[in-house]
């Protein structure tokens, strides 16, 4: 029969931190939190594939350890994953269920030593039937989000709801002859009807009529 392989993940902290005055040895000492996991391994008679590990703070999106498991497991490097507890392998809840439902696609089983959680017993299978629902309920309201917000974007042209697009605006050509009759000079006018330049030059060569332009000084200019 093939040996069970086991991918063992450990964390400790980037900071010495203290608990009344003394330095934490969980959070500090890798050992403390290594050796329990090869106890277990060696209980179950598992073999050890590899021990992957981060001196970083749960709060990073990027951990090198974690994803060096992660791409490891879906190699089919290993066949169950063994952490102490949930807090040294997921910074979030929602973190570990999208986790945990891969390794479930994957076939890969799941031990938390400190929580009891493990998915290739009965209790933990149902467990993991749980995790795989609530994340594929998450997975739906991101979703849902996304085609919400897509359809938000199509009937009001962004997520403000104004249009896409500069504003127009609206003004009567035969102001930019009159104020250029009284000397204005093109900036000035620019400036008195709220208007870009360019959009003043083009009125001028044009026939007198009602003109929209849309606002863009540097475009204008150019």
């Amino acid at each position: 029969m093939k040996p069970i392989r086991a991918g063992a993940y450990l964390r400790v902290s980037t900071a010495s931190k203290t608990k009344r005055g003394e330095t934490s040895a969980f959070d500090q000492d890798p050992a403390v939190q290594e050796q329990p996991l090869r106890d277990l391994i060696a209980q179950r008679g598992w073999t050890l594939y590899r021990v992957y590990s981060d001196r970083a703070s749960g709060a990073k999106e990027r951990r090198p350890g974690l994803d060096a498991l992660m791409a490891d497991a879906r190699r089919g490097r290993f066949d169950v994953v063994v952490v102490f507890r949930f807090d040294r392998f997921a910074r979030s809840v929602k973190q570990l269920t999208l986790a945990l439902d891969e390794f479930r696609s994957l076939g890969i089983d799941f031990v938390s030593c400190r929580e009891s959680l493990d998915t290739s017993a009965p209790m933990g299978k149902a467990m993991f039937t749980i995790i795989a629902a609530l994340a594929e309920l998450e997975r739906g309201v991101i979703q849902e989000r996304v085609i919400s917000g897509l359809e938000h974007a199509r009937h009001n042209g962004t997520k403000s709801g104004r249009p896409i697009g500069r504003p127009k605006v609206i003004f009567p050509r035969d102001r930019v002859t009159e104020l250029r009759a009284q000397g204005l000079s093109g900036r000035e006018i620019a400036h008195r009807l709220g208007v870009g330049e360019g959009t003043v030059r083009r009125a001028m060569r044009q026939p007198s009529a009602p003109t929209d332009a849309r606002q863009n000084p540097i475009a204008d200019a150019l």
